[in-house]
């Protein structure tokens, strides 16, 4: 049987990019190419991804409303819901109503969260301070800073209408 000619491109003005310089694509694997050094840190303190970063985001803010926890940490609310659930049944949390507004609940870490994550913080350091001796603290600082102006310009195009 012979083989098929491939289609011809189609030029309708809606080609894609290569996958090799689409900026999702490129995101996601420089995402994956990180994470794979932290995810055994992760799995030997029985943690996962969105777990560690809603105990890395309460400690940084204290107690916060479950809504700003779900948009710091990055984890849809849902999510959130069973994590907060699971964490709390660890001790590493806890989730109280808020004073001034009984619908929405605020979510701290515990003094048992804080010395879980004095306890693995030396580990993910460590792994950090690898990332930064193969790439360059400076790199990575100026990615960090790119990064974080990128977000703030689509932010910023996408106007009030967003929130």
């Amino acid at each position: 049987m012979a083989e098929k000619a491939p289609l011809p491109a189609v030029r309708d003005g809606f080609e894609l990019t290569a996958a090799q310089r689409s900026l999702p694509i490129a995101l996601l694997r420089a995402r994956e190419m990180v994470m794979e050094r932290f995810r055994p840190m992760l799995n030997a303190h029985d943690v996962s991804e969105q777990q560690w970063r809603v105990l890395r985001v309460l400690r940084e803010s204290g107690a916060i409303d479950a809504t700003k926890l779900a948009e710091r940490a990055c984890v849809l609310a849902p999510s959130l819901t069973r994590m907060l659930r699971s964490l709390e049944g660890r001790g590493l949390i806890e989730t109280r109503r808020d004073t001034e507004d009984r619908r929405r609940a605020r979510v701290a870490l515990t003094a048992q969260g804080d010395a879980f994550l004095r306890a693995a913080s030396p580990q993910s350091a460590a792994i950090y301070a690898q990332l930064e001796a193969e790439v360059g603290a400076q790199r990575i600082a100026r990615l960090l800073d790119e990064l974080n102006d990128f977000m703030a310009a689509l932010d910023q195009s996408q106007g009030p209408t967003k929130r």
